[in-house]
């Protein structure tokens, strides 16, 4: 699981400054919200590397590497979750409305959403197959 923190950039009276993603090429921007107690993801991409940047709110991240753990973070406002090509993933809703910036590398976005979208079981700390 790779999760970057966001810190400020450049700060002045008018307010502050945060860089998400420096060069990186970015296909599709998508904006999703997450209600308590619902599930985002179970699945992977085998093209694609998104990042699901926590514009507010708070989610519960589980990751699975091909091969290895679960992994499992509690994920803020500011907080960013790099999930790699082959990387199993899921956000869990732990507030009443989260509000994520997702930024995808990939055929991720429009009619090409579920052309890179591998679906799998609920993932969950027990979870290896």
């Amino acid at each position: 699981m790779i999760i970057h923190k966001i810190k400020v950039a450049h700060q002045d009276e008018r307010g502050t400054i945060s860089d998400i993603l420096q060069q990186v090429v970015v296909d599709c921007v998508t904006l999703i919200t997450i209600t308590k107690g619902s599930i985002r993801g179970n699945h992977y991409h085998k093209d694609s590397i998104q990042y699901s940047y926590i514009l507010s709110g708070e989610v519960i991240a589980y990751t699975q590497l091909p091969n290895q753990k679960v992994e499992k973070r509690v994920l803020k406002s500011g907080d960013m979750l790099e999930s790699p090509i082959m990387e199993r993933h899921s956000l869990h809703g732990v507030d009443d409305n989260s509000v994520l910036l997702i930024l995808t590398k990939g055929p991720r976005g429009g009619g090409q959403y579920e052309e890179d979208t591998f679906r799998v079981s609920q993932l969950h700390e027990n979870f290896e197959s």
